[in-house]
């Protein structure tokens, strides 16, 4: 039996539970002082403000930084033009991306490091409360704010300390120069990128190829409930392989023929079930690369577009806006599969129709 002490009896003392009442057991003791706020711990002085060799060295160190981030993105700039990728070869987009990349890096890390550095050992060190109020304050605060504002301009050294001011805004106006040189080789050069964009490789009797060994593909390979990646015959050996790659990708598919619902006049575009569509998502132009099944559903994996390849590719799903153009294929003399024709829509977002 469980052993209650406010109920017990002293049967020597003859004190009841009544007088036990008022002690409270050790579990729910608590304990009655007020608390007492510690303050604020004491100020500790940094070496940059008590040494002014180290005040000057940290300086030099922040502007060092914000030189090294302007270096950076000139840098990556000179790796632009040095390493170019006109060829379409992978040496040349690896050197590119590399060297670039490291470019801006250290355009980026400039700037964040040399902001960290400034405002842990050069700007004003000291401990400050300020009370958040729910409505707009009255005009002697907006006031006090704008001095606030000249206040921390002082603390800063913002405006004294030039060198540091005048290499910041530096870095800061030479970070975006590369990203700007970058946007150069997002349109062709010399040539109308709406015609380019609106043609691929694909042509009356261009084979259809795996990607990426270039093999032809025959119809008798193709069974139901098979995927492949297609790309047309020869593009390996073009010279700008990607861009046309990124044109004229395909995905070759194999249902039964009558789960196909095919609209008028598209009766030739596939083959005894086998359709093809492009791989390029008409959202914004990301790989349109997983299937399923089951279902029949091409799913885009960066924005979840789902396309309905047993109705002519429809969006079912997504921010996509329209269906997946389909490449027309018919089978040659030695039953392997050709394209009809080049797509009858331009490929991809659906922003490259616009002209």
């Amino acid at each position: 039996m469980a052993h209650d002490e406010l109920s017990e009896v002293d049967s020597t003392s003859g004190s009841s539970a009544v007088d036990t009442r008022d002690r409270a057991s050790a579990g729910t003791a608590v304990a009655g002082s007020d608390f007492q706020n510690p303050g604020e711990p004491p100020h500790r002085l940094r070496v940059t403000d008590t040494d002014p060799k180290a005040n000057k060295r940290a300086q030099r160190q922040v502007y060092t930084m914000f030189y090294l981030s302007i270096a950076g993105s000139i840098f990556a700039i000179a790796a632009y033009m040095a390493f170019p990728i006109e060829d379409g070869s992978t040496e040349a987009l690896r050197l590119n991306t590399l060297f670039i990349g490291l470019g801006s890096a250290l355009a980026l890390f400039g700037i964040g490091l040399a902001a960290v550095h400034w405002g842990k050992a050069l700007m004003a060190d000291k401990e400050g409360i300020d009370i958040r109020h729910p409505v707009q304050g009255s005009a002697e605060t907006r006031e006090r704010a704008v001095e606030i504002f000249k206040e921390a301009d002082e603390e800063s050294g913002f405006g004294r300390r030039t060198l540091i001011r005048n290499s910041l805004i530096g870095a800061l106006l030479a970070f975006p120069l590369p990203g700007i040189v970058l946007f150069r080789g997002l349109a062709p050069q010399n040539e109308n990128p709406v015609e380019l964009l609106s043609h691929t490789m694909w042509k009356k009797g261009t084979r259809l190829t795996l990607d990426p060994t270039g093999a032809p593909v025959k119809a008798s390979d193709v069974t139901i409930g098979s995927v492949f990646h297609i790309i047309p015959e020869g593009l390996n050996e073009e010279h700008d392989r990607l861009e046309q790659k990124a044109k004229a990708a395909v995905l070759l598919m194999r249902l039964n023929p009558a789960d196909l619902n095919i609209s008028p006049g598209r009766e030739n575009w596939s083959y005894q079930g086998i359709v093809a569509y492009s791989k390029i998502c008409t959202h914004v132009g990301c790989p349109v690369a997983l299937y399923e099944q089951q279902t029949h559903h091409l799913l885009c994996p960066c924005h979840q577009s789902t396309f309905d390849v047993k109705n002519e590719a429809a969006v079912i799903f997504g921010p996509a806006k329209r269906p997946l153009p389909q490449l027309p294929i018919e089978v040659d003399a030695d039953g392997y599969l050709v394209a009809s024709s080049d797509f009858h829509e331009p490929v991809g977002p659906s922003f490259w129709e616009r002209s």
